[in-house]
């Protein structure tokens, strides 16, 4: 692996050529940021066709998150959805990142069987696909916010923090990239279901994005989450929680 890459313009040539061509992962924001969409897609999934290869490339200066779900879209129109299976053992995070999108974007499964599909590129080893897992699918889980609730409350006891991390990052009222969840913003006690449970998660994985769950949630309902917070540190010695919520009422204590 090369050494960190804090700007494009640092990457080794050769390991950008190699990420590229899908033999290895990207370790920073920076080297995602960087992947030639139309190159690896040439190399990974050819069979889309030249005019899917040039589609992808025409957008190569546009937003990452436009060129992942069009470079899913153009996969599964060319492959179907069968490609999923395939590109989500792939050696490349984008490449599996792909197959992020092309569940998120199913027409007809079900919220609970899409969460199963999205559920091993959840607990991805790679910090990017676990990222894309969660943007992909949040569109479904938006429409249907109980009903999505009531499925990640029981993500919220795996043995895996990604995947307890994933329950609390899908439903964040504002998120990074993402579009807002009113319903949450408005009533974010509907997803208690999920951030009770995780009040003292061992994980900082975890910690920070309750933190963050109940941050955003402090810009529309602050009252609501001081009361929570002394709620949940009344009677509790435990240095998680009290970690989750100098992150969560951060911004309100800047007041």
């Amino acid at each position: 692996m090369s050494a960190v890459s804090r700007r494009v313009v640092d990457i080794d040539p050769q390991h950008l050529q190699q990420l590229n061509a899908g033999t290895t992962e990207a370790a920073t924001l920076t080297e995602c940021l960087a992947v030639d969409f139309e190159a690896l897609m040439r190399a990974a999934v050819p069979e889309v066709g030249d005019d899917a290869l040039a589609a992808i490339g025409a957008l190569a200066s546009s937003g990452i998150s436009r060129r992942m779900a069009l470079s899913a879209g153009l996969i599964r129109e060319r492959l179907g959805d069968g490609a999923v299976a395939t590109l989500q053992q792939h050696r490349s995070d984008t490449v599996r990142s792909w197959a992020c999108f092309m569940i998120g974007a199913h027409p007809t499964l079900a919220l609970e069987d899409r969460l199963a599909a999205i559920r091993p590129l959840a607990d991805d080893p790679h910090f990017g696909v676990r990222e894309w897992a969660w943007i992909a699918v949040r569109p479904q889980l938006a429409q249907d916010v109980a009903k999505a609730i009531a499925l990640l409350a029981d993500w919220t006891s795996s043995p895996s923090d990604r995947l307890r991390r994933f329950a609390s990052e899908a439903t964040r009222p504002r998120g990074v990239w993402c579009s807002h969840i009113v319903a949450l913003k408005r009533d974010p006690q509907m997803a208690l279901a999920i951030l009770e449970p995780l009040k003292a998660d061992p994980s900082r994985y975890v910690q920070d994005s309750v933190g963050n769950w109940l941050n955003d949630a402090a810009k529309d309902r602050p009252d609501w989450v001081r009361q929570l917070c002394a709620s949940w540190q009344s009677g509790h010695e435990s240095a998680a929680t009290a970690r989750i919520c100098k992150r969560a009422l951060r911004s309100l204590d800047r007041h």
